[in-house]
């Protein structure tokens, strides 16, 4: 009989904790700007590096089954203008073909603050990589710590962030506000 009530207890107890919910896409549309970006892979997002993407809008269209992204990518010393759409698949992860496959997700979104993580695999190697974008022109000390945070977890080094207002600038477009 105790065994009978104690798993009932349990059964209780685990049925009332809430499982943590994932990032709506829809609360994330708008204008952003990369501030950071950061890779196991460091070559993959330095200046001219095929995934040093600076977002610029994103928009989730039909019930967030697709996030339409809007970045330049400085290619052969000019930087070009990308629209790109990715499907949701299953587990609130986006797949898009860019520079590879692309494995994308929402980890972390604020007020002003959106972290994007990406596996892309170009045929030969998986590069971790994250997106650290805001809606203004840069982060608070404790939003910088959380994408350090966030990098961490997923075994990509301090030292492989690179600030892309300080390394860099995508050119303005008006349709685009600052």
């Amino acid at each position: 009989m105790k065994v009978v009530l104690l798993s009932l207890v349990l059964v209780l107890v685990c049925a009332a904790q809430e499982t943590p919910a994932g990032i709506d896409a829809s609360q994330v549309k708008g204008e952003w700007r990369t501030i950071y970006v950061a890779a196991d892979n460091k070559e993959k997002i330095v200046e001219g590096g095929p995934l040093r993407c600076l977002y610029r809008r994103i928009e989730c269209t039909d019930g967030c089954e697709y996030l339409s992204l809007t970045f330049y990518v400085k290619l052969d010393g000019t930087c070009q203008l990308f629209h790109e759409v990715a499907k949701k698949q299953e587990g609130d992860v986006y797949f898009i073909e860019f520079a590879g496959t692309n494995v994308l997700q929402l980890i972390h979104a604020s007020e002003n603050m959106l972290v994007v993580y990406i596996e892309n695999n170009d045929g030969e190697k998986i590069t971790k990589i994250t997106k650290g974008v805001a809606k203004g022109g840069s982060y608070t000390q404790e939003e910088f710590q959380k994408y350090e945070e966030l990098n961490s977890e997923r075994g990509i080094p301090r030292e492989n962030i690179e600030n892309a207002i300080e390394t860099g600038k995508a050119p303005e477009d008006s349709r685009y506000p600052k």
